[in-house]
């Protein structure tokens, strides 16, 4: 005998066929919108970057090649590439050593003055660069605190390479301080305690533990500060009285023909300048992603 159940149809699942929307992600956009902000960076990559760039270029052969190395082999435009590099190769060595150190001492150990130390180092940042060549013009200049007594031992700081490389210097020595402080604070110090532990001196501490460590943010540090060093114009332009054929930098011997209405010659200059700016752009780059894997390394290791 079969029961009321038994007759009855087997009742089916309901099954929701409107299945749920995935949820997007908070910081997902849709494709329309990343689209349109590339366009508008390379929009203004593109009219504020590349094409003045390329104008450079184009303005510097102009005339033709043989006005363009004319107007770079011309002895005041030699003069002047040869004191920029003076001024870099005597500034970033001695940057890179004051960074080194002040990074050290900052990320390793503590001490009073700390805070003050970081906040002197990044003056440079905050200072106008035509203010700080005014400062050295204060204190090194005729009517400035060591002004008669440099003019009685007849030697010279303002309007001469000493005031330059002062200038350099003080305009530039925050870069690689400032890209090693970091990375050394996420390493911590236990790779060096446990060098010291084992017996190796500082020396050997630095040379086979914290140098290897630090080796491509040093290098960034440094890429950094010799493009500044050479393309400085502010501080520079205070210091050095703009003496043709003496105390002209790239930068200043570019403004003066310009101002001269030399354009070709002062478009010829500017293309090196432009170039270094290239080569320094690619090896920023490059040692970039160094840096970046370096530092992922050292959280990772201090997580």
């Amino acid at each position: 005998m079969n029961t009321r159940a038994e007759t009855l149809p087997l009742a089916r699942p309901t099954v929701n066929r409107t299945a749920p929307r995935p949820l997007r992600a908070a910081t997902a956009e849709p494709p329309w919108v990343r689209w349109s902000l590339v366009g508008v960076a390379l929009a203004f990559l593109t009219f504020f970057l590349f094409i003045p760039l390329a104008l450079v270029f184009a303005e510097a052969f102009k005339k033709g090649l043989d006005v363009y190395l004319a107007a770079i082999t011309e002895p005041d435009a030699l003069h002047a590439i040869r004191l920029t590099l003076l001024a870099a190769l005597i500034a970033v060595p001695m940057n890179l050593v004051f960074g080194l150190a002040a990074a050290w001492c900052i990320a390793k150990f503590e001490f009073r003055g700390k805070n003050l130390l970081l906040t002197l180092i990044d003056l440079p940042f905050s200072v106008s660069p035509v203010i700080s060549g005014l400062i050295y013009v204060l204190v090194f200049g005729l009517q400035g605190w060591f002004g008669e007594w440099l003019r009685d031992h007849d030697l010279k700081v303002i309007f001469a390479v000493p005031g330059i490389v002062l200038a350099t210097v003080f305009v530039t020595f925050p870069f690689v301080a400032r890209e090693l402080i970091p990375l050394m604070q996420a390493q911590g110090t236990e790779q060096e305690e446990a060098a010291r532990v084992l017996g190796a001196s500082g020396w050997q501490i630095f040379r086979r533990v914290t140098l290897p460590n630090i080796k491509w943010a040093l290098l960034y540090g440094v890429i950094l500060c010799n493009a500044r060093a050479m393309g400085e114009f502010g501080a520079v332009s205070v210091v050095s009285g703009h003496i043709r054929g003496q105390t002209n930098t790239m930068p200043l011997h570019i403004e003066i023909l310009y101002n001269e209405y030399q354009f070709a010659a002062a478009f010829a200059v500017a293309s090196l300048l432009a170039l270094l700016a290239l080569v320094t752009l690619g090896l920023k780059y490059a040692v970039e992603q160094r840096v970046k894997a370096q530092k992922r390394g050292a959280n990772d290791r201090s997580e």
